[in-house]
C-alpha cells in the first residue's frame, strides 16, 4: 500500500482538528455528558470509521479495507478493557465530573502521539527484521496467559506510577482542584494541582496499553497507515464510551477471558507468519477473514456469557434474601405461638 506524504498530512491534520474542536467545546462548557449525548458522539465516530473503511475498499483494495476493520475492532475491544483502569484512576484522584472529559481528551491526544511513535518504530523494525514477529507473538501469548490467569482475581485499586510519584517528590503539589487549572499560586508559591497529576497518570497508563495493542494490530496488518488509522478511530470514541458504558462495564465479567483468547490467537498468528517468512517450512498462515470471524465470535460469546452470568447471579441473591426473610418471619411466628398467615408470606418475601 503506497501512501503518499500528502495523505499522511491530511489524515493527521484532520485528527488534530477534531481534537482541537473537542477541546474548545469542552473548555467553553465543562460538563458531564448525558448518555444520549455520548451515544450520539459514538455514533458519529463509528460512522466515520465505517465510511473510512468502505472508502479504502474503493480507493485501494477490499483486502486493505478488511484489514482496517479487523484492526479497528481489535483496538476498540481492547480500549473497552482499558476503561476499567481509567475509571480507577479518575476515581482515585476524585476528578470532578465536569472536568473528566478534559482529562480523557488530553489522555487520548497523548495516546495518539505516543502510539504514532511506536507505530513508526514498529514498522521500521518489521521491515528490517521479520523475525521480530516471534517476539511480538511470544509477548502476546504471555499477555494472554496473564489475562486469563488473573481474570478471576479481585480488582485492585489504582497504584500511582513512578512518574506521578516523582512529580509529587520534586514539585510542590496541592490536593485541591482549582477548576481545570494545572498549576496555581498559593502563598506566593507555584504548585501543581491534581488536574495535572491525573493527566500524567492517564497518559502514561495508555503508553503501557500501547505495548499490548500495537503488537496485536501488527498481527492483523503490517501497513503503518492502517495501523495508525485503526488506532486513531478506536481512541477517538473512547472518551464518550467512558460516559456511556462506564457503569455497565462491571457486567462484562468475562471480558478479560475474551481478550485473552483474541491476544492468544493473534500471537499464534504472528508466530506462524514469522515461521513462514524466516524458514523454508510449509507453514499455514491465518487469513484476515478468518481472523475477523474469530475476533467477532469471541467478542459475541464473551458478551452473551457475561450477561447470562450476571443475570443468573442476581435472582439467586434475591431468592436467598427472600428465603432468609421468610424463615425469619416463620421463626418469629412460631416463637409467639401463632401460625404464619399464608396471605402474608408472599408480601414479606416480595418486600
Amino acid at each position: 500500500m503506497d501512501i503518499q506524504p500528502w495523505v499522511w498530512a491530511v489524515t493527521i491534520t484532520v485528527l488534530l482538528a477534531v481534537i482541537a474542536v473537542d477541546f474548545v467545546i469542552i473548555a467553553r462548557r465543562p460538563h458531564e455528558p448525558s448518555m444520549r449525548e455520548s451515544a450520539a458522539w459514538i455514533g458519529v465516530y463509528v460512522s466515520l470509521a465505517v465510511v473510512f473503511g468502505i472508502g479504502l475498499g474503493f480507493l485501494s483494495t477490499p483486502a486493505q479495507s478488511l484489514d482496517f476493520f479487523t484492526g479497528w475492532i481489535v483496538e476498540y475491544s481492547m480500549s473497552v478493557d482499558n476503561l476499567f483502569v481509567f475509571i480507577l484512576i479518575l476515581g482515585s484522584f476524585a476528578v470532578p465530573a465536569e472536568h473528566r472529559q478534559r482529562v480523557l481528551l488530553v489522555g487520548i491526544a497523548l495516546a495518539l502521539l505516543f502510539r504514532g511513535l511506536f507505530i513508526a518504530l514498529g514498522a521500521a523494525v518489521v521491515n528490517a527484521f521479520a523475525g521480530v514477529f516471534f517476539l511480538f507473538g511470544a509477548f502476546l501469548l504471555y499477555t494472554a496467559w496473564k489475562l486469563i490467569t488473573e481474570s478471576g482475581e479481585e480488582e485492585e485499586g489504582y497504584q500511582e506510577n513512578g512518574a506521578v510519584r516523582m512529580v509529587r517528590r520534586f514539585l510542590p503539589t496541592t490536593d485541591r482542584y482549582h477548576e481545570a487549572r494545572l498549576t496555581v499560586r498559593i502563598d506566593g508559591r507555584r504548585v501543581v494541582t491534581p488536574m495535572l497529576m491525573v493527566m500524567i497518570a492517564v497518559g502514561l497508563t495508555d503508553i503501557l496499553f500501547a505495548l499490548d495493542s500495537i503488537p496485536a494490530i501488527f498481527g492483523i496488518t503490517q501497513e503503518p497507515y492502517l495501523v495508525f488509522t485503526a488506532n486513531a478511530f478506536a481512541l477517538m470514541g473512547l472518551r464518550q464510551l467512558y460516559f456511556l458504558i462506564g457503569g455497565l462495564l462491571t457486567k462484562l465479567v468475562h471480558l478479560n477471558k475474551g481478550l485473552s483468547v483474541i491476544l492468544g490467537f493473534i500471537g499464534l498468528k504472528l508466530i506462524l507468519h514469522a515461521l513462514h517468512e524466516t524458514t523454508d517450512w510449509h507453514v499455514p498462515e491465518i487469513g484476515t477473514v478468518t481472523s475477523l470471524l474469530v475476533i467477532l465470535a469471541t467478542l459475541a460469546i464473551t458478551t452473551v456469557t457475561s450477561l447470562i452470568s450476571v443475570r443468573a447471579k442476581a435472582p439467586k441473591a434475591v431468592d436467598v434474601d427472600g428465603a432468609e426473610d421468610a424463615s425469619a418471619s416463620a421463626g418469629a411466628a412460631a416463637a409467639q405461638g401463632r401460625p404464619e398467615d399464608d396471605d402474608e408470606v408472599p408480601t414479606r418475601v416480595g418486600g
